[in-house]
């Protein structure tokens, strides 16, 4: 959370972040804020030139008081990130979160706090042999599936304060831990279930933290527009 923030300017920054997209967002507190946060200058034709920690960017308000134009808030969100202004989850709210999970382990990620390490979740081998779950084959197709579901509880506790849930994974098949979960949700937690907006299919074994979290973030803005849009 940027320091010097607080009251209206505080309430605005966390409605640039919101998902879905605030309806009621007014360019008066968004110009207010920015002053606050960057230099702000604005041009004979009415735009705002905002600059921040060698990040520029030029908005163009219309004549609506309110903020409608989806592609204006998202470069706006992009301008406060690169500018080094953290997302509101530093204010330990775990809005939107984006899990990574194989056999393995299973990444927790806070989608707006940049930078910082995820939350990881390992199944517990009883015989201690490494912290990874054992398999069963299924003679039926061939494919291995996890003995223990532990591990997608413990998964899914992390997951309850969450707005809402985007998951990457591997694959799809019946062997795949993203399905796993995804079917554990809709089983036994179905209001968690409901919060979910995804289930990808990545190869994270290529992609670092840094990418897979640009990636969550499109989705998430990708949904936020289509939700704004209805």
């Amino acid at each position: 959370m940027p320091s010097g923030l607080h009251g209206s300017h505080l309430d605005t920054y966390k409605s640039i972040f919101r998902h879905p997209t605030a309806h009621n967002l007014q360019w008066r507190d968004v110009r207010s804020m920015l002053s606050a946060l960057a230099e702000l200058v604005e041009e004979p034709n009415g735009s705002m030139k905002i600059t921040r920690n060698g990040q520029t960017i030029v908005l163009h308000p219309r004549r609506e008081k309110d903020i409608t134009d989806v592609d204006e808030l998202v470069k706006l969100r992009h301008f406060l990130d690169k500018s080094g202004v953290q997302g509101p989850a530093a204010a330990s709210d775990k809005h939107h979160l984006l899990v990574v999970i194989d056999h393995r382990e299973a990444r927790v990620y806070e989608t707006e706090m940049h930078g910082a390490a995820p939350h990881r979740v390992q199944p517990y081998d009883a015989n201690g042999f490494g912290r990874h779950l054992h398999y069963v084959q299924d003679d039926s197709n061939g494919q291995r599936k996890p003995e223990s579901g532990n591990f997608y509880n413990d998964v899914i506790k992390t997951l309850k304060d969450a707005e809402q849930i985007l998951i990457f994974g591997t694959g799809k098949g019946a062997s795949s831990a993203m399905t796993q979960l995804v079917a554990e949700l809709k089983q036994h937690h179905k209001p968690l279930a409901a919060r979910v907006i995804g289930a990808v299919v990545v190869d994270e074994t290529h992609l670092s933290d840094d990418q897979l979290l640009a990636k969550a973030r499109e989705i998430y803005e990708h949904a936020s527009a289509e939700t704004a849009a209805k």
